[in-house]
């Protein structure tokens, strides 16, 4: 029995990494019948015969799992907006860092595109929220350094909207990825923008997720989130959290609410706030068993 990790998945086959080598292997039926088939990301125990393919065992316990792109065990997702064309859309930035957050990965804010727009005021809006950005521009080698360093021996998937400049950081960070994926389009026969496949790269140390056509669609479209639970979604609001007057607070418009007077007093950003109060409506009224 080995264990690994699994690196991409295509046709019935997966591709598993124990250590130094990589494996060609099936996944039990088992795994079908129960509706829980491995995933790009999973942490698997193998099985590796003398002849014949190697079998996926055991999928181990999941920090978490997208359901579109699938990928398990992310640490971190890095959302990518850009200064200009397009401009920074905060509510669809902070619906990405709340999604994040619960399901446990930790969000981070790369800001693209600083040659052309300084990125100065959304980096401090999102820095005053705890959460961590990195300022990137093309040739940039410091802050792709800085990047590259806080990614080290994590599992990371990157997202953004189109044009915000994802692929060219993708390559900035790490120029072998762009080898590395045009190897893989050419051995598929197919364009690289057109395959749905999956996949992890192990680069420089960093686990990087390549996943065609993410973007902050998917996220929305698939990662709604309990009005109960959003509030724990914004890393600013934690310390305000059971001090307001009323234990069913919703920090919307309540008296003696904590995290209202933190805003007034301007210890939590104006914008991530409506982007709360925005979120919050949208799932208002939908009962926990219809999110599912």
């Amino acid at each position: 029995m080995k264990q690994g990790i699994l690196m991409k998945s295509i046709g019935g086959f997966y591709y598993v990494r124990c250590g130094y080598d990589d494996y060609e292997c099936k996944a039990r039926g088992s795994f079908r019948k129960s509706g829980n088939s491995p995933v790009v990301g999973d942490r698997v125990n193998i099985t590796v015969p003398d002849d014949g393919f190697a079998a996926i065992e055991e999928i181990l316990p999941r920090k978490n799992k997208l359901k579109r792109p699938a990928l398990a065990n992310i640490d971190v997702l890095v959302i990518v907006c850009s200064t200009v064309d397009p401009q920074p859309n905060l509510t669809v930035i902070d619906k990405m860092t709340a999604a994040a957050v619960n399901n446990d990965m930790t969000p981070v804010i790369a800001v693209s595109k600083n040659d052309l727009k300084n990125g100065d005021e959304v980096a401090k809006i999102y820095r005053h929220a705890g959460i961590e950005v990195f300022q990137c521009s093309p040739g940039d080698r410091e802050s792709a350094r800085e990047l590259r360093g806080f990614l080290k021996g994590k599992i990371s998937a990157f997202t953004g909207n189109s044009g915000v400049g994802k692929s060219t950081l993708l390559n900035t960070l790490f120029p072998t990825l762009e080898l590395a994926t045009g190897q893989i389009s050419e051995k598929l026969g197919r364009g690289r923008h057109t395959t749905r496949v999956v996949e992890l790269f192990e680069l420089d140390g960093c686990y990087v997720a390549d996943t065609p056509g993410f973007s902050t669609v998917d996220l929305q479209r698939y990662e709604m989130i309990d009005k109960t639970q959003l509030q724990y979604c914004f890393p600013e609001f934690e310390k305000y959290l059971g001090s307001c007057q009323f234990i069913s607070c919703s920090h919307i418009c309540e008296k003696g609410c904590a995290v209202l007077e933190a805003l007034k007093n301007g210890e939590i950003e104006p914008s991530r706030h409506k982007s709360y109060t925005a979120m919050y409506d949208e799932v208002k009224d939908i009962k926990p068993w219809q999110l599912k």
